[in-house]
């Protein structure tokens, strides 16, 4: 087997289970609160086709920059309008800690049974703890900016709908002068590090 396809045997099923468990969580957690839109739109499932978007996945794996396709969610059906965008908006970095947190138990426990699980493993911790710091930055469309918002007062709304078209390409912008990776890998080695140790104080 080439380098590539190895590569790709280990990275894929991590960046699966990491968009899909994300994703998951946004629409279990909207339906917990009242919404039933992502039920209605089949996305509450862990199937993974329901919630890829393959240009995303695609740039995810090339550039680690990417997204997957966006639960809909209707905040006015949730039973309190502030508290349901906070924690729907939080469910999907939270999910992904928590995976990476469970990563990091079995990284210690079945990363040295051979290459193979260990790359697995790997993949699967980096990719959860990166993706839940990149998705708390308070920029439109990512969840920090809905996190922030529902916490501020009424006027962060209207700030973050009318620089909500314009997010995406500022997050480029920020990516491509180095901005973001600036603070992004110091926080997620930091994040890592800390589950790495609590988790050899069990293993």
């Amino acid at each position: 087997m080439n380098y590539l396809a190895s590569d790709l045997l280990y990275r894929i099923p991590a960046l699966l289970i990491a968009i899909t468990f994300h994703e998951y969580a946004h629409a279990r957690m909207a339906y917990a609160w009242g919404d039933h839109t992502p039920k209605l739109a089949g996305r509450l499932t862990l199937n993974p086709l329901a919630h890829l978007d393959p240009i995303g996945l695609l740039m995810l794996w090339v550039v680690h920059f990417g997204w997957a396709k966006p639960v809909p969610i209707n905040p006015r059906s949730f039973n309190d309008y502030r508290k349901g965008l906070f924690w729907v908006s939080l469910a999907g970095p939270g999910m992904n800690l928590l995976l990476g947190f469970i990563s990091a138990f079995l990284l210690l426990m079945f990363g040295q049974r051979g290459p193979f699980f260990e790359a697995i493993l790997q993949n699967l911790f980096l990719y959860n703890v990166y993706l839940a710091v990149f998705n708390i930055i308070p920029l439109p469309p990512l969840d920090g900016s809905k996190i922030l918002s529902s916490l501020l007062p009424s006027s962060a709304f209207s700030f973050y709908y009318k620089i909500e078209p314009y997010g995406p390409f500022i997050l480029i912008l920020l990516l491509f002068l180095g901005i973001i990776p600036f603070f992004l890998v110091p926080l997620a080695s930091l994040i890592m590090n800390i589950f790495l140790i609590i988790a050899s104080l069990f293993v």
